[in-house]
């Protein structure tokens, strides 16, 4: 009995070759071969497999089971990227009650307003037999040097009244505290922590996080607050 030649590529036209998807995949790296690349591979290795040799149950279960997980951990995810979305703008929210604030910030340049005074804190852990206080204006002038004595232990309290050397009051602008302590015998500069006015608060979108904009213009992340006056 003759047998007529079939041409197996007219056959084939429309079938996408299992061994192509599988190549496809492959050269996705794992953080980029997601929920739908899974289930492309999956549909086109049940369309082509030999109907003689089918996928046995065990491997059908767990491939689904691995298709279920792939998709549990992504509407995870999803829920996740909502979920710090709508908690940045929480937190911004609640940070918006810091502007007109004072916060206390290290070597940063502080607003004296027109009869004003400038409050800050020096950290001395041990203590110290004197301290210097240069008071400098934003252009790095020297407006008025303070002496104080012999400090214990801990955090001290200092004041800038808002005058000159020569007693008169300064300009309203912005002015920088810096201190040089004595410890043990040696001199060295420690930081001062002045208290600024929060004019702004400001979030990053790409990771959520808020920051406040203080006087002078200086950027510093919330979470480095330290310190919160009127």
């Amino acid at each position: 009995m003759a047998t007529d030649s079939v041409n197996s590529s007219s056959l084939l036209k429309n079938v996408t070759r299992y061994e192509d998807v599988k190549d496809q995949a492959k050269s996705k790296t794992s953080e980029e071969m997601g929920k739908q690349d899974f289930l492309t591979l999956f549909t086109a290795q049940l369309q082509n497999q030999n109907p003689l040799e089918p996928v046995k149950n065990e491997a059908f279960v767990a491939q689904l089971a691995q298709f279920s997980q792939l998709e549990a951990l992504t509407n995870m995810q999803t829920s996740l990227d909502t979920f710090v979305t709508s908690m940045s703008g929480e937190r911004m929210l609640n940070s918006a009650s810091l502007i007109g604030k004072k916060v206390a910030v290290s070597d940063s340049l502080t607003q004296l307003t027109k009869g004003g005074t400038i409050d800050a804190n020096i950290d001395l852990p041990e203590g110290a037999a004197g301290i210097k206080i240069n008071v400098t204006d934003a252009r790095g002038n020297l407006v008025r040097e303070m002496i104080a004595g012999p400090q214990m232990p801990g955090t001290t309290p200092i004041q800038w009244d808002g005058k000159d050397a020569m007693g008169n009051p300064a300009p309203t602008g912005l002015y920088r505290l810096t201190a040089d302590a004595v410890i043990n015998g040696n001199t060295a500069k420690v930081a001062v922590s002045a208290l600024s006015t929060v004019r702004s608060i400001v979030t990053n979108p790409s990771d959520g996080s808020v920051s406040v904009e203080i006087d002078g213009g200086k950027v510093i992340l919330l979470t480095d607050v330290k310190r919160v006056g009127m």
